[in-house]
């Protein structure tokens, strides 16, 4: 079994600012990395107890440098930098492996369940939704890689995006690390998290890894809303897109690779 694994930070046990997410405080920002490399590394194990022979680990925070590859087990191998292509936080992904796994996901732009909500860029981005619903980078790369016949088994981050998870396909496993209110978050204890993250992916990985596929729409309406009016003003430029108003983009496609590459264009 090939096992993909797309990790972020920003949904782990205990982080609450992106001061711990970047290099604003070193000594916070490498506890935040450590944190990332442990639950990444205790669901790879929950990986080869359920029998994956090779895990391909995308580091998919920033600049694609933050996991320690010496808390993985040796069947792990760690792509780190920036992969420059559409499918960017699951870069390398294709239709040879089995199932693809998030590890510390967080609630989306414009959504309120987590200090740290945003999709892709929080500076740059307000919202964005897929089909009226509001789309964070689980759903676009959950959606990207269903599109190569990859299975999405499992998440884990914070309990708003794992719910959201959920309504993708009720089938997928979720290990909720932390709750968001308001500015803070009531966080499960590491240890108690590790431990769930290795039982939840042997878990998913077991058994008929069908029963995680899902269909993705026919046909997809995008919105993009820019917190500055000019970046709305530069993504109308791309084909098929229109402007709804001073923050606000419309893209339209039946083929979620073109979807992706706007994505790739306008964010």
């Amino acid at each position: 079994m090939k096992v993909f694994i797309s990790a972020d930070i920003e949904g782990v046990a205990d982080l609450v600012s992106f001061v711990e997410a970047g290099n604003d405080n070193p000594q916070l920002y490498t506890r935040g990395m450590e944190q990332m490399s442990r639950e990444v590394g205790a669901v790879c194990r929950g990986a080869v107890a359920a029998g994956a022979e090779l895990i391909t680990i995308k580091d998919a925070h920033g600049a694609g440098m933050n996991i320690f590859h010496e808390y993985l087990p040796e069947q792990a191998q760690l792509i780190r930098g920036e992969m420059r292509s559409p499918y960017a936080m699951i870069g390398n992904v294709d239709a040879s492996y089995d199932a693809i796994i998030f590890v510390g996901y967080h609630d989306a732009a414009g959504q309120g369940g987590s200090p740290m909500a945003h999709t892709i860029s929080s500076r740059k981005i307000r919202e964005v939704t897929i089909n009226g619903v509001h789309a964070g980078e689980f759903h676009i790369f959950s959606y990207a890689a269903t599109g190569l016949g990859v299975p999405t088994a499992m998440i884990s981050g914070d309990a708003a995006i794992c719910a959201k998870a959920k309504a993708v396909n009720s089938q997928i496993e979720t290990v909720a690390t932390k709750e968001g209110v308001a500015a803070a978050v009531i966080s499960r204890h590491p240890s108690v998290v590790e431990r769930e993250l290795e039982e939840t992916a042997k878990r998913a990985l077991s058994g008929d890894l069908s029963r995680y596929r899902y269909d993705l729409p026919e046909y997809f309406r995008v919105t993009v809303a820019y917190q500055k009016h000019y970046d709305a003003a530069y993504a109308s430029h791309y084909f098929n897109t229109k402007r709804l108003d001073a923050h606000t983009v419309e893209f339209t496609s039946d083929s979620y690779e073109e979807v992706l590459r706007f994505f790739h264009f306008v964010f």
